[in-house]
């Protein structure tokens, strides 16, 4: 096995210490997010760092999300695309995506994010249904027990080089513990297990924030 490295919390703050570029607006996003009662959903900074460097190196203009929470995530997604660049958001929650539309106006990208308040696969539907444009890069962070169709439907609608990326793949280390599993885990080890296989993309596992699944259309 190659050589790997335990970030534990001194390497972690070197980590941000030395690469992220903070700014005033997404720490203040962060810090509202962290009163919250389920914080815990927001992506952590270096995360989100990742993938405004996947975007910009892609030179995406068409993304998905599939949960919102408090629009951290979209946030450095709709700044990372260009003016023209469109960010179809997907959520059920308008008290959460409430905090989301302040800090979007304010960052000056709201043009850019064209919020949907659906169940997800519903909007999903309706996109496939309706001839658009393909997508460049998706993020699924919602509902564990959806990821598999989740995925599906993102595949079908992003091009041949297009990036999904899937959140919580490490589900907060249950994975290994089956003695642990709730649908939700059981669902997204089933997810990991078959993605592996799907000669449709390409995959790797990177181990950052709760880890991230990324999965390019061949």
């Amino acid at each position: 096995m190659g050589k790997y490295l335990s970030l534990n919390d001194t390497y972690y703050r070197y980590m941000l210490d030395v690469s992220f570029r903070d700014t005033d607006l997404l720490r203040r996003l962060r810090e509202e997010t962290a009163t919250l009662e389920r914080a815990i959903y927001q992506i952590p900074p270096e995360q989100g760092a990742f993938f405004s460097l996947l975007i910009k190196a892609m030179r995406a203009k068409r993304a998905l999300e599939i949960g919102v929470f408090t629009g951290y995530s979209a946030l450095v997604v709709a700044q990372s695309l260009p003016d023209e660049g469109t960010l179809i958001a997907c959520d059920v929650n308008t008290e959460w995506t409430g905090i989301a539309r302040r800090y979007w106006q304010e960052a000056g990208v709201s043009h850019k994010i064209d919020l949907r308040i659906a169940p997800a696969l519903q909007t999903l539907d309706s996109l496939i249904q309706t001839p658009v444009e393909p997508f460049d890069f998706a993020f699924i962070d919602a509902d564990k027990i959806n990821t598999q169709a989740y995925f599906e439907r993102c595949l079908s609608l992003l091009h041949p080089g297009g990036l999904i990326a899937v959140d919580n793949a490490f589900m907060d280390g249950r994975v290994i513990y089956p003695a642990q599993w709730d649908e939700g885990v059981a669902a997204m080890d089933q997810f990991l297990r078959t993605v592996k296989d799907d000669k449709r993309v390409e995959v790797s596992l990177v181990p950052i924030g709760d880890g991230v699944l990324l999965a390019s259309k061949r």
